[in-house]
């Protein structure tokens, strides 16, 4: 199934962008009918989030649906840098912030660029899951396009990966051939310690308090969440696995070729250690995980 290429202008001024995640504007909103699902988009704007295709890097806010939750971010110096890295990727320069890093107030903002996208991530979200481009693209606005891995490379996701600021994160909506590239990049990011790799715990990290994956270690984002949302519930390490059974995020393990319902089948908790059993680019999780 090809991709559709959807031109328009990047936007962050009032927002809180991260590393992964970006407000975008379609040049010609029509485009939007062209995937499946239909975008959330501001009815002031007509601006909707992405969520880029195939990585995850740090929270910077993130906040779980659980009742008196509190927003949380991890490792700032990592989040931070995987969005400073990102809005420079796609021209947006001379940003400014206001308090605690929340919002931009200011930036050179609305610069071109485009997207790649077949469908919006759920009806909930209504974020497109995009490969994202700066500057122009040699097709016409709306054109279907056939991915390759050449081409992947030069989108703002792969070098994201590739400089070591985002883990991969993979669903099934990611073709083989292109998970196959970004495992490639991470393997030589993490053999290079770029980025995030020289201080990551995903494999193993001791929550002695929240703070240590808070402000002290980088781990997979979306085992920080789920610690994070378990912790806020009230929960305790010695229970996290039952509540990573209770979660229900399928996802089928590579290259075993084997599918469980839940994360509690990877991960691991010894006293206050906690981490993934199996390296996350052998993950491939389930649309709505």
């Amino acid at each position: 199934m090809p991709f559709t290429l959807i031109k328009g202008t990047f936007h962050v001024v009032g927002y809180s962008p991260d590393g992964d995640s970006v407000k975008f504007k379609a040049a010609n909103p029509a485009n939007w009918k062209k995937i499946e699902g239909r975008p959330k988009l501001s009815k002031a704007k007509n601006h909707v989030q992405l969520r880029f295709e195939g990585i995850d890097a740090l929270e910077t806010h993130y906040r779980p649906q659980v009742q008196g939750g509190v927003t949380e971010h991890q490792p700032l110096q990592w989040g931070l840098g995987a969005c400073n890295f990102m809005l420079a990727a796609l021209g947006i320069q001379n940003v400014k912030w206001g308090p605690k890093k929340g919002k931009v107030v200011q930036a050179v903002d609305g610069v071109q660029g485009y997207i790649l996208t077949r469908a919006v991530d759920s009806n909930k979200y209504g974020r497109p899951v995009s490969f994202v481009y700066a500057g122009a693209a040699p097709e016409k606005d709306g054109a279907e396009v056939h991915l390759t891995p050449q081409r992947l490379k030069k989108s703002v996701n792969y070098k994201l990966v590739a400089a070591g600021h985002a883990y991969p994160t993979y669903y099934q909506t990611l073709f083989p051939d292109l998970r196959r590239e970004f495992t490639l990049a991470v393997k030589r990011a993490r053999t290079a310690k770029r980025g995030l790799w020289v201080a990551d715990k995903m494999a193993g990290v001791i929550y002695a308090s929240k703070k240590a994956i808070t402000d002290g270690h980088p781990i997979f984002p979306k085992l920080f969440r789920r610690l994070i949302e378990h912790v806020q519930k009230g929960g305790t390490i010695g229970k996290f696995k039952q509540f990573l059974k209770d979660k229900k995020d399928g996802v089928l393990i590579l290259p075993d070729a084997h599918h469980t319902d839940a994360l509690d089948y990877v991960v691991k908790v010894k006293g206050k250690r906690v981490g993934l059993t199996v390296l996350p680019e052998n993950l491939v999780f389930d649309p709505q995980g």
